[in-house]
Parts: structure tokens; C-alpha cells; sequence
């Protein structure tokens, strides 16, 4: 865990330690973002290993392992579901044959255990906590089902069954119109409908053929979603029943058939544009609405990545195997960075 001037690049402050990645998959090191709230960063590293940390200093707060102390079970390709900050509390997937072992909530500060819940293997997409006739739900996308429980005491909701081909539930879920949409590489998307009760859900539909996402979560809009396909690129479909309206054959993401990967934030105005980092480092900015994809602009950052970037300011924070490199965006307006 390396610390950096987000001004300069100087290193503040590291934290290691020991870890064995055995034969492990598309290289070794974390695959989870920190989490910070306040003045906490929370990390997961591949084989399970959780720490807190001291946002200022890197001083361990507590640590805790997944398969050693929850008895969960590491993945084919590692764990990389980040740590979800809820409140008092963060939530875990260690995921595990024995009941408890799928999701577990620990007192942030402290890291006592609060709650455990449900036996499901661990999938890699993060857990998303939605509100739904006035009462919250927290979804975790396994390679088995897709769960709903309690974020306050871990009570099951409900659960929808979904066999994901080599565990890869991945994109992280997104939920809008009542819908919790889900999207997985070989077995395709499904949206569950969410009734009245908390405990109520069933499948509305599903698709396998032309809405096959693999690591990039969909985005939504004004009725509309934009998601990575496998094969036809970026796809824009109708989000209460998964009608496509268009790809972008594969212009977004060139070069990259095999695992197509982008990272899709919408910009806050009142046009529907959206800034993406594809997998060969490529910045777009480009307008995503039911009309088609327009490029409106691109340029090469840092080289071939998967690494989520980060946003700050008018900044953009990009890394690889190799690197971390902050560019300075263009905007409209000055930003004023007195205290």
C-alpha cells in the first residue's frame, strides 16, 4: 500500500507485508481499490488479507484474513471485491461453504465482527446498496445467485439463482426503475423486478446473446443503459426490459476482442457525456444517448491498463503494472483550491 502527494508524486508512507500468490492468474498484487472514509483507508489484498490503516500515517488500526478468520475460500482469480464502507460498519465477501461465510460486516473502526450472513462462494463484483420503497437493501452478486439482505443486521431477503460459467460475477451490479441488472460474460444479463416487501424479487428478463458484460459496470440514464459487450462493443439498451438499441462496434474499445475493458463515468452536466479510460489507456470523452456513441475526443495516457482511474478535481489519477500518472483535465472554469 503506497502513499502519494497528490500535488507532486512524492510517496508519503508504504505498508507491506509478506504474501503468497501461488500460480495465480493474470499477475500477481491487489486487485481491489482502497476504500477511504475520513481519515481511514481500508484494504483488500488478493489471498484475503484486510487491513485498516491510518489515512495520514499508513499505522495499522487492525487487520484482519478472510480464509482464517471467516474460513472463506479464495477465488479462481483473487479476491477483488472492494471493502464497502456502510455507516459504522464495512462489509466483506469472504465467501465459504458454511453459513455466515458469504458476507460478513465488521465495526470499521475496531474490526469486531457486527454481522455474517448466507453460504455462497465469493464473486469479484463489490456489494451495492440500494433503497427501495423506503427500505435498504444490500445486493451481493455471487457466482451462484444474487442475494439481498440486510445492511444492519445481515437478515436474508431474498436470493435469485444465476450459475455464472468460471465464477466470474464481476461488473458490479447497478440498480434503477425498480431493477437490480446484473451482466455476465458467457451467461449474459438478467434484471430482477423488486416488489413492495422487501422480501419479494423475480426474474423480469434476461438476455444472453447481445448484452454480455464482463468487468465494466453498465451505466444509466434517462431509461437507458450503456454496457461493454464482449463481442459488439459498447450497447445501448432499454433498461426496463433489455431491448438493444444500438453497439458501437467495438469503436470504444479497438484491438481488444477477447476481454474488452473500460472504465464509464458520466460528467455532471446536462449533456449525456461520459469519460472513459479504455484498456489500452486511451481518455474518451464522448456523448452516450439513444441516438448512438460520438467520440468527441481521445488521447493515449499511460498504455495498456485494467486499473480503475481515479478522479479528483480536474485531475485524473491513471496506473498499470508499472506506473502512476496524474494529468491535469481541461475545464471551463478555474477551480479555486484555497481552504
Amino acid at each position: 500500500m503506497l502513499c502519494f502527494d497528490a500535488q507532486t508524486g512524492q510517496q508519503i508512507w508504504a505498508h507491506t507485508y509478506p504474501c503468497d500468490y501461488h500460480d495465480l492468474d493474470y499477475g500477481n498484487g491487489p486487485r481491489a481499490a482502497p476504500t477511504i472514509v475520513d481519515d481511514l483507508v481500508y484494504t483488500l489484498g488478493t489471498m484475503g488479507d484486510v487491513y485498516c490503516l491510518s489515512a495520514k500515517t499508513g499505522k495499522v488500526i487492525w487487520k484482519k484474513q478472510l480464509v482464517e478468520d471467516f474460513g472463506g475460500k479464495v477465488p479462481q482469480w483473487g479476491y477483488a471485491a472492494a471493502p464497502y464502507v456502510l455507516g459504522d460498519m464495512v462489509i466483506l465477501l469472504p465467501g465459504g461453504k458454511e453459513q455466515g461465510t458469504a458476507v460478513v460486516a465488521l465495526d470499521r473502526k475496531t474490526g469486531v465482527e457486527r454481522w455474517r450472513s448466507l453460504s455462497d462462494t465469493a464473486g469479484y463484483a463489490t456489494p451495492l446498496l440500494i433503497n427501495h420503497q423506503g427500505r435498504s437493501q444490500l445486493i451481493i452478486w455471487s457466482p451462484n445467485h444474487i442475494h439481498s439482505v440486510n445492511p444492519q443486521s445481515g437478515k436474508h431477503f431474498w436470493s435469485v439463482p444465476y450459475k455464472i460459467t468460471y465464477g466470474v460475477a464481476i461488473a458490479n451490479p447497478i440498480a434503477h426503475e425498480g431493477l437490480v441488472f446484473v451482466a455476465g460474460y458467457w451467461d449474459g444479463s438478467k434484471a430482477i423486478q423488486l416488489g413492495t416487501q422487501p422480501e419479494e424479487a423475480e426474474l423480469k428478463w434476461e438476455d444472453r446473446r447481445t448484452l454480455r458484460g464482463l468487468m465494466s459496470q453498465p451505466l444509466y440514464r434517462d431509461g437507458y443503459a450503456y454496457l461493454l459487450d464482449k463481442k459488439f462493443g459498447l450497447t445501448c439498451f432499454e433498461f426496463a426490459t433489455g431491448k438493444k438499441i444500438w453497439d458501437d462496434k467495438n469503436q470504444m474499445t479497438p484491438g481488444n476482442t477477447r476481454n474488452p475493458q473500460a472504465t464509464l463515468i458520466w460528467l455532471k452536466q446536462q449533456q449525456p457525456r461520459a469519460l472513459i479510460l479504455n484498456s489500452d489507456g486511451d481518455l474518451i470523452l464522448a456523448e452516450l444517448d439513444p441516438s448512438g456513441y460520438r467520440e468527441l475526443a481521445r488521447t493515449n495516457l499511460i498504455g495498456e491498463t485494467w486499473a480503475h482511474p481515479a478522479y479528483a478535481e480536474n485531475r485524473i489519477f491513471v496506473r498499470s503494472n508499472t506506473r502512476i500518472i496524474a494529468y491535469e483535465l481541461p475545464v471551463l472554469e478555474s477551480i479555486d483550491e484555497s481552504p
